[in-house]
């Protein structure tokens, strides 16, 4: 099934179980995360907050926090099976036959229908104000210590000022008053390097907010795609159907025609004000520091919106189920690059860039290193903090198998390395922000020709006769 709106995807979740109405007054600053904290924590539902203090429009939270609920968003589809629908899609050899040309045309013609397609009336733009005030807006305050009040779901929309390709992220946005928004981008983001070109030339860099876009749509925002790619090409792919977009009252940059909500504005070069503390899915505050500032000169809307949120704290949580759908969609093409990858797992105890599991098909001495090296060059894999390789026959999905076998493999001297780069934002841990080690190890069984001169163990395992008669 295809949703071409939030609306429709949320009649869906009612209609098999996956949300609850909360129909007590709550307030947005602290008590819908409360809730939404203790609901998502136990694999709960999709929370319809219907009444939220102080403001008319309804909450939503928790949207995509189970397995169910992202098979839903994707038309019934795991994210392995996204994957490797995606990787077919992609793995396109050079035709060297009439057949094979006939077949690639195919292929072509299906993924042109996933490329947005603009529109001149959408129901994003039903309600107009020129005239702006955030505070209607129900932004929550998440956790105590926060700065203020957080749009924490947002598809934060930019345009390279010297290419105009498009760029689709999600960076929580700080309310500062009602007509200012502190944008958290870090350095390595696509809106962040488009704001650059923007103050090189200085110019002032459109910008544009959506709330609340189809399922497809809010997902992609989160997904790491290379510099350059629209992300509206993989929500396309993801939902089946071209994302509708339609252009700004007040920017000429286009929006999701769906989205309940759309803040549109600009950013001035050379501005910056501090943002945070802000409770984030590592589990700690992030720590206050100079970020732009988006001056807000229009908000549109639908009739009857409802305004989308997603906290963030100590895992699990929602996010955990996003982290999980990213490994398994984007596992394929790193295959694609790298075949001696079996798999990989990047567990939830390690908010998703603190630890990574790779196996692989080892085929040459030193291949966990290169391996461990190569995923540090590959986009936002760079943030990975400890890459731990293992041989093929480890599953890494299983953290028990995993800390038994790193613990009897590894000679800590031997089969550590280190490196140094970039690391995330969010770090507290690094002595210098967005700069730091990563340290790998290899978990592999060792090779004589890698200089492992006595005989490998190995695993105890009851042979297949003796075996079977017992479970006969």
């Amino acid at each position: 099934m295809t949703f071409q709106d939030l609306n429709h995807f949320i009649q869906i979740l009612e209609k098999e179980g996956e949300l609850k109405r909360i129909s007590v007054p709550l307030s947005p600053l602290l008590e819908i995360s409360e809730v939404t904290d203790k609901v998502s924590k136990r694999g709960g539902p999709a929370l319809l907050f219907e009444k939220v203090e102080g403001h008319r429009f309804p909450v939503i939270t928790n949207l995509f926090g189970s397995e169910k609920r992202i098979r839903l968003a994707f038309r019934g589809r795991s994210p392995d099976e996204v994957g490797k629908a995606l990787k077919d899609l992609l793995e396109m050899e050079p035709p060297d036959t009439v057949w094979k040309s006939i077949k690639a045309l195919s292929r072509l013609y299906h993924f042109s229908k996933f490329f947005p397609k603009k529109v001149n009336r959408a129901s994003c733009q039903e309600v107009v104000f020129n005239e702006p005030d955030l505070s209607f807006l129900p932004a929550l305050q998440c956790w105590p210590e926060d700065g203020g009040r957080y749009i924490t779901f947002p598809l934060v929309i930019t345009k390279d000022p010297e290419t105009g390709k498009r760029n689709v992220g999600m960076y929580r946005l700080q309310v500062f008053d009602s007509k200012a928004l502190g944008v958290h981008w870090h350095p390595h983001k696509g809106g962040a390097h488009h704001f650059r070109v923007a103050e090189r030339r200085g110019e002032r860099l459109e910008i544009a907010v959506a709330l609340g876009p189809d399922p497809a749509t809010l997902y992609t925002a989160t997904a790491p795609l290379p510099e350059g790619i629209d992300e509206l090409v993989l929500a396309g792919f993801l939902k089946g159907s071209s994302v509708e977009i339609v252009k700004g009252t007040t920017v000429s940059l286009e929006v999701p025609a769906s989205s309940q909500f759309v803040i549109e504005g600009y950013l001035e070069p050379g501005e910056r004000r501090m943002e945070g503390p802000f409770g984030d899915h590592t589990g700690f505050y992030s720590l206050p520091d100079l970020y732009p500032v988006m001056h807000v000169t229009a908000i549109t809307h639908r009739k009857d919106p409802i305004y989308p949120a997603t906290v963030v704290g100590i895992p699990p949580m929602e996010d955990s189920f996003l982290g999980r759908t990213t490994e398994r969609i984007f596992l394929p093409l790193i295959q694609m690059q790298f075949p001696e990858v079996v798999d990989l797992h990047m567990p939830v105890e390690g908010v998703f860039h603190n630890f990574v599991f790779v196996s692989i098909d080892k085929r040459y001495p030193g291949h966990a290193r290169k391996i461990g090296y190569t995923l540090w060059g590959i986009g936002q894999m760079m943030f990975s903090k400890v890459i731990v390789v293992f041989d093929a026959e480890v599953d890494v999905q299983n953290l028990s198998e995993c800390l038994w076998t790193l613990g009897a493999n590894i000679d800590p001297k031997r089969d550590v390395f280190f490196s140094e780069g970039p690391v995330d934002a969010l770090d507290h841990a690094s002595d210098l922000p967005h700069y730091g080690s990563k340290m790998g190890i290899d978990a592999t069984k060792k090779w004589p020709e890698e200089g492992f001169k006595r005989p490998w163990p190995k695993k105890i395992e009851m042979d297949p006769a003796t075996k079977k008669r017992i479970d006969g």
